[in-house]
């Protein structure tokens, strides 16, 4: 079965230009959301990777409209290879049932694995260069709690006057934070 998976950004949108792109290509059944592609979570996506079965092929204008990330685009594409689903993609002329698109496909993989290993890279030379300076610490910053306040809450926590929930919040912490405190100051 021939599937086309089409999306626009918002509702004021239309779909009608990729809607005259698929028109030559015998598509069969057509999933078509009005919603961002920035989120993977999509209705219409979803159903469309819930319905496609071996031997079928997903046609979409172009990859952009399917994922807004390397990253996405290729886990989508992951989830199609493994279900011997072919792709499509009419601007970028790639279509992964042939050694050229599979290529290409490759070329996607290759850099964003780059990318992810360039970030790395940058986060471990703005750490190097935090800690020369004295200014990095590791981690998440500590949480600052006024200790009189923390004692008389806790005090009244234990006594039963307030709840575990309403202590947490008069002192602004999460409950793991709440928690770990109060059990560092029992010792």
């Amino acid at each position: 079965m021939i599937v086309a998976y089409e999306r626009v950004s918002t509702t004021q949108q239309s779909t009608l230009r990729q809607d005259v792109m698929m028109q030559e290509h015998r598509i069969e059944k057509v999933f078509s959301e009005k919603v961002s592609g920035k989120d993977r979570n999509r209705p219409e996506l979803q159903r469309m990777l819930d319905f496609v079965r071996e031997g079928d092929t997903v046609v979409i204008e172009s990859i952009s409209r399917l994922a807004r990330s390397t990253r996405d685009f290729l886990n989508i594409l992951d989830e199609l290879e493994q279900k011997q689903v072919t792709l499509i993609s009419l601007k970028e002329d790639i279509n992964t049932s042939t050694p050229t698109g599979r290529f290409l496909v490759s070329i996607f993989a290759a850099l964003a694995q780059l990318e992810r290993e360039q970030i790395l890279t940058r986060q471990k030379e703005g750490i190097a260069a935090q800690k020369a300076k004295g200014i990095y610490t590791g981690g998440r910053p500590r949480v600052q709690v006024d200790q009189k306040l923390f004692t008389a809450v806790v005090r009244r926590w234990k006594a039963g006057e307030i709840t575990a929930v309403q202590a947490m919040k008069e002192l602004g912490l999460s409950k793991a934070t709440f928690y770990r405190l109060v059990k560092l100051n029992q010792k």
